[in-house]
């Protein structure tokens, strides 16, 4: 499945990029995807996936540590998470769940058990 070509990527990069950092960048992001929001990611892709794929893949190759914040005296380094590899932010994370079709957001959970439709006991019916 194809969520960009490499001649995208370099012209949203405005930058000379090999074939395989193209790929790279492709595949971590596809990986990604499917982590979040599995086979709801159709191919071809659904409209609004290009864009944030695009921008997740220019992270990647801009920021593949994942650094927050960096500090020159003292040499302070802070990075986004613990984890390594690709992490959707929050609104790549809305957007791409958006654009398969799932909820974006926080939605409310019922957690009662569901009415039968009819109960009969012991005695007939409840």
């Amino acid at each position: 499945m194809d969520l960009f070509n490499p001649t995208e990527l370099r012209t949203l990069m405005r930058e000379p990029l090999t074939d395989d950092e193209c790929a790279l960048a492709h595949d971590l992001t596809l990986d990604a995807f499917y982590g979040e929001v599995g086979d709801r990611l159709t191919d071809p892709p659904q409209r609004g996936v290009k864009s944030v794929a695009l921008a997740v893949a220019a992270r990647v190759l801009t920021n593949p540590a994942g650094v927050r914040s960096e500090q020159a005296g003292g040499m302070l380094v802070s990075y986004a998470d613990a984890q390594t590899g690709v992490a959707l932010s929050e609104d790549e994370r809305r957007r791409l769940r958006r654009a398969v079709g799932m909820a974006a957001g926080a939605s409310s959970l019922d957690i009662t058990y569901p009415e039968p439709a009819h109960c009969v006991g012991r005695w007939g019916a409840l």
